[in-house]
């Protein structure tokens, strides 16, 4: 009954002014993907002039261009333990203050060892963002349009990342990289504020055994028509049987399907090399004889993709669900890196250079719709509400983790193999997620978180039981 009144809430007349509300909570504390992709992105164009500013050894800026990815894992597994005590709204809000500091501590360092600690800071803040802003859509967003809203997330991310790469053209020169760190500050008070204008996590008040403020926001973001109490009831019913949010819970059988999803989607988000291209193509393509130019602006190029990528697959996940988006493009994707490894084989010409360029977008539209509109949206709505704090930050810190590994070593990989030997190697881990996903994925499109934990409670695969009909 509850899974029935939510979706029929979630698909009301759009003469209902309510669910206008859901977009507002989504657009405000989306703004911290645009600071994560944002601050992530910002470091490739700030580099190249900071380093001469502070003087940087090669292993300087190796750590101030890392640092961001080591405080980004701590991030994401502090705020998904604060979350379960202090709720979602309440983090978000803090995650903005910290961006701001990070952004000040950055743009005013005097010196290597601070504008190191600044970065950490930030990468506080991008963990905690990545960690608990799609959380917070997931529970605040009926079924119908939870895919597209926590897909905006994903969305602001490449915005994020785009408007850095216009700020560090723009912005070239020497002491430029101090206004680039700085201009974060400004997205970071619009979150900030917007934060406190937005209502709490119905289904962290019912855990919290406060079902009539769950109810008041309940009736805020959904619409008049809609049966607040059964949907109240829902909540309450897996909430009751939840186990309590810490490490140990992790490890009962029966939450293993999910966590092997989570975990699983998170780790190839990274391996199938979507960061080794967007942190190092300028330096790739100038490294093969492109001009230097051309490397820059293929970075602006990518960027634009990224954000097609995202609309698009802010579209796909609810248009054609999640499980297909990622079969349909992910193959896609493995196919380009492929292409862009025969094409760094070929004699140096220009129709070698455009079929680099061609295979570099399709691969950044094709896995960035199959692969990473999906990364942020998966693990909240697969992981069950009494350890999505803490489960959900595992998965992030997976993201992370991975994210930093190939970070490390794609350069190193390129010295020992070549460049088409590690694009090779990418595109084999792209088949290898697709047949990942052929096994273990669920479909999740139009299901209530409620419907998605008792499926995984029940006996049975996991993506068979979401495969029955309702």
């Amino acid at each position: 009954m509850p899974e029935t009144v939510t979706r029929a809430a979630a698909t009301a007349p759009q003469r209902s002014r309510r669910p206008v509300q859901v977009y507002a909570v989504a657009a405000v504390s989306a703004l911290g993907g645009l600071l994560f992709g944002y601050d992530t992105g910002i470091i490739s164009g700030a580099l190249l002039y900071l380093r001469q500013d502070l003087h940087l050894s090669s292993q300087q800026q190796e750590i101030v261009v890392g640092v961001i990815l080591v405080g980004a894992m701590i991030g994401a597994l502090v705020s998904g333990r604060l979350a379960g005590r202090h709720g979602r709204r309440r983090i978000v809000f803090w995650v903005a203050i910290v961006f701001a500091a990070g952004a000040l501590g950055a743009a005013a360092a005097p010196d290597t060892g601070t504008l190191v600690a600044a970065r950490l800071v930030l990468g506080l803040a991008v963990g905690g963002a990545s960690n608990m802003v799609p959380v917070y859509i997931a529970e605040v967003a009926p079924p119908a349009i939870r895919g597209r809203l926590m897909v905006l997330f994903q969305l602001m991310v490449a915005i994020g990342q785009l408007i850095a790469y216009l700020c560090g053209w723009l912005l070239a020169g020497s002491g430029g990289w101090r206004v680039m760190f700085g201009l974060a500050v400004v997205p970071a008070a619009v979150l900030a504020f917007g934060m406190t204008r937005l209502p709490e996590s119905p289904r962290w008040l019912v855990e919290q055994g406060r079902p009539d403020a769950a109810g008041a926001v309940l009736r805020r973001l959904r619409p008049p028509e809609a049966d607040i109490a059964a949907e109240i009831a829902g909540i309450r019913e897996v909430s009751v049987s939840a186990p309590r949010q810490d490490s140990r819970a992790l490890l009962q059988p029966w939450l293993r399907p999910a966590l092997v999803v989570a975990l699983g989607v998170a780790a190839f988000s990274q391996l199938t090399g979507i960061n080794a291209i967007v942190y190092y193509a300028p330096t790739i393509l100038s490294d093969a004889g492109f001009g230097e130019s051309v490397a820059l602006v293929t970075g602006i190029g990518i960027g634009a993709m990224l954000v097609v990528a995202g609309i698009t697959g802010a579209i796909a996940v609810d248009a054609i669900g999640r499980r297909r988006t990622m079969l349909w493009f992910l193959p896609l994707s493995g196919l380009a890196m492929a292409v862009l490894g025969l094409a760094f084989l070929m004699h140096d010409s220009s129709a070698q250079h455009w079929i680099v360029i061609v295979a570099l977008f399709a691969y950044i539209l094709c896995n960035g719709i199959g692969m990473q509109s999906v990364v942020w949206l998966i693990a909240p709505e697969i992981l069950p509400l009494g350890v999505r704090g803490p489960a959900t930050s595992l998965a992030t810190v997976t993201v992370w983790g991975f994210d930093l590994l190939i970070a490390a070593t794609a350069l190193t990989a390129i010295d020992l193999v070549g460049r088409s030997g590690t694009f090779f190697l990418y595109a084999a881990l792209n088949a290898v997620c697709v047949v990942f996903v052929l096994l273990k994925v669920p479909e999740t499109r139009n299901r209530p978180l409620e419907d998605i934990e008792r499926a995984l409670r029940a006996p049975g695969s996991l993506r068979r039981n979401l495969a029955e009909p309702r």
